[in-house]
């Protein structure tokens, strides 16, 4: 207990909030709102910055060398300017390629996001599983060790979609893509045969959960989604601790950050908003290539 002798008040430090921490959830587009929104639960009490590399959107498209170059000296940038106390890097395709230099390079610790391919050889029952990524993460050593480790005993079928991430942006931006197109982009995860049909899908890429409505609308037959958003709060949670009692979180605590913030259109504004990122800020890092 302190005592300001001049105003006569007296402090008691135990009895003043603690400090909160600055959360910065990274991807390389909209995908990572499906795991903020988890994290934002999880922790409701603590400063976000959600940050969008839309200027190298997709990822996929670029060398493993490019994306480790882009997305190491975007997080320097952002690190610099927002002092984040935790930082999720929600894209399946950074996380297996980027976190390790990440985690040399910066001091701050780092929640990846990985194949959900274990909870998903555990969930099925008909031992038919289908990991539906994107090209990138399909192709990579990674992925294949993750199933070889955890789903051995499973048919696990490796679907990479070109089109899905660019689906779900347009979802958010108000311009939904046709069943139609959909459709032809998830049909090649429900296999049946003589020993069964896929009854677990596990949603490799951030962006695929802004789908599910209607995946499971267009679905030919009810399947598991694994989504791994909640697993990935949980482990915040776990690094972190429980929520700083007496915080309430305010709107200017969340804030969205987009390194191009072409497809910044009004209906994404609202759909932002509407998701907890009333706050919308331009950081221009444009993609260099050589």
């Amino acid at each position: 207990m302190q005592v300001d002798l001049l105003a006569g008040t007296v402090y008691n430090p135990a009895a003043m909030p603690a400090p909160v921490p600055t959360i910065l959830v990274f991807d390389s587009g909209l995908g990572g709102l499906t795991v903020f929104s988890e994290v934002l639960r999880a922790r409701p009490d603590a400063r976000f910055v959600y940050a969008a590399d839309d200027a190298g959107f997709p990822y996929g498209r670029l060398s493993e060398e490019a994306v480790v170059a882009r997305v190491q000296t975007v997080m320097e940038r952002l690190i610099g300017l927002y002092d984040p106390q935790l930082v999720v890097v929600a894209c399946n395709t950074a996380s297996t390629v980027v976190l390790p230099h990440l985690r040399a390079r910066f001091p701050v610790p780092f929640v990846g996001t990985v194949p959900a391919i274990k909870p998903a050889a555990l969930a099925s029952r008909t031992g038919h599983v289908t990991v539906l990524a994107t090209p990138a993460t399909v192709a990579r050593d990674y992925t294949r060790d993750l199933v070889e480790t955890y789903a051995g005993h499973c048919k696990v079928n490796l679907v990479g979609s070109r089109r899905l991430a660019g689906f779900a942006e347009a979802e958010m931006a108000g311009t939904p893509v046709s069943d139609e197109e959909l459709l032809a982009e998830l049909q090649p995860c429900f296999i049946a045969g003589e020993s069964g049909r896929t009854d677990v899908v596990a949603l490799s890429c951030t962006h695929y959960p802004l789908l599910l409505s209607r995946f499971r609308t267009l679905a030919p037959w009810p399947v598991t989604w694994i989504d791994p958003a909640p697993a990935i709060a949980r482990r915040v949670v776990h690094l972190m601790g429980e929520p700083v009692p007496g915080h309430e979180g305010d709107d200017d605590e969340a804030i969205a950050v987009f390194t191009a913030g072409t497809g910044l259109s009004a209906p994404m504004r609202t759909a932002l908003q509407d998701r907890g990122l009333p706050q919308v800020t331009i950081e221009a890092m444009p993609l260099m290539t050589f």
